[in-house]
């Protein structure tokens, strides 16, 4: 009889763990499928161009100003008077990208690519062409991937991006290899910018300006992630991440501009304004203090996200000038 009670209980503590790990597995399949799903959808919001980014922005128009202020008559200029050519390159995995290139009417070797933020266009980048065009500069304005003209399945925030802009410098040297050329982005494009700035660059490069870009796309998503949701990094990025890796090819802490300016050799400008809080200010100085090469920055007083060179063009400008003449001839 003491034996059958024996084996009778070590019959229900078998049991009992079988139902543990059954239910263990079960929560762990669930857990897993649960951080799948918020993964993809993350990564969907965020990087995938064919979904809408109306929880990020509110409105179509906010999407479009992470360029800036768009004018008509800026647009119209390019569009219908700058005698642009549409140029185009193969990038490292087979995308065929879209740029305007612009030839000043009096001929110079002096050439900015200028480069557009995250949901927009390279035509949104009008106004900053003209005012190069003005100081006597070449234009190049690429559409970056899965924008404007530009093939691409996943946007790229500045990680892949910058090996498509050392190709658009390829591009130029291809035909003047006495070029030099300054960088200019703003927001996303500053970030990619900043990116380039970390690779082996040509001596032709002579300058970079960097208008509100973030210190890493995992910085950019998770105060992003704080400011919509409410919701910590962890576990959300994390799975982000991994799904971004499997569908993109980076992870999100990978895409670091940080650790491409601590590798620069070029001169950068960093310009920021004091209320941006969709990329926040605090990030112009972490890059600054982290960048290895030349460097400046300003700062615009009451400017929101890429709004720098509305609030205060003339200081915008005056600044830009003064510091690419230390570096162009």
């Amino acid at each position: 009889m003491k034996n059958k009670r024996i084996d009778k209980f070590k019959e229900i503590a078998m049991n009992k763990k079988k139902t543990t790990l059954i239910s263990t597995s079960i929560l762990g399949a669930l857990s897993i499928g649960a951080l799948g799903f918020i993964g993809n959808y993350f990564y969907n919001l965020a990087l995938n161009p064919t979904v809408s980014k109306d929880a990020i922005f509110g409105t179509p128009e906010e999407a479009k100003a992470t360029s800036g202020e768009v004018v008509d008559e800026n647009v119209d200029w390019l569009l219908n008077k700058s005698k642009f050519s549409n140029e185009y390159i193969e990038s490292f995995d087979n995308l065929k990208l879209h740029g305007y290139k612009i030839l000043n009417e009096v001929p110079t070797s002096k050439w900015v690519i200028t480069v557009h933020g995250y949901t927009s266009k390279g035509s949104d980048m009008s106004g900053y062409a003209k005012q190069f065009y003005e100081m006597g500069y070449n234009i190049l304005i690429p559409d970056l991937r899965a924008h404007g003209k530009s093939e691409g399945s996943y946007i790229g925030m500045g990680w892949d991006d910058r090996l498509d802009i050392i190709e658009w410098i390829n591009l130029i040297l291809n035909n003047d290899k006495t070029s030099e050329i300054i960088l200019h982005g703003v927001s996303m494009g500053a970030a990619t910018v900043s990116m380039t700035s970390g690779e082996d660059l040509p001596s032709n490069v002579k300058a970079i300006i960097a208008d509100c870009g973030y210190t890493s796309v995992w910085d950019q998503f998770s105060h992003q992630l704080d400011v919509l949701y409410s919701l910590p990094s962890f576990p959300v990025m994390n799975a982000s991440s991994l799904v971004t890796k499997a569908k993109a090819g980076y992870t999100l802490k990978e895409a670091s501009t940080l650790k491409q300016v601590a590798k620069s050799k070029t001169p950068i400008l960093f310009i920021h304004g004091d209320e941006d809080d969709f990329v926040p200010y605090s990030m112009m100085d972490e890059l600054y203090n982290a960048t290895s090469s030349e460097k400046e920055k300003l700062t615009i007083e009451g400017a929101g996200h890429a709004k720098s060179s509305k609030v205060n063009p003339e200081l915008y400008w005056s600044t830009i000038e003064k510091f690419t003449n230390k570096y162009i001839n």
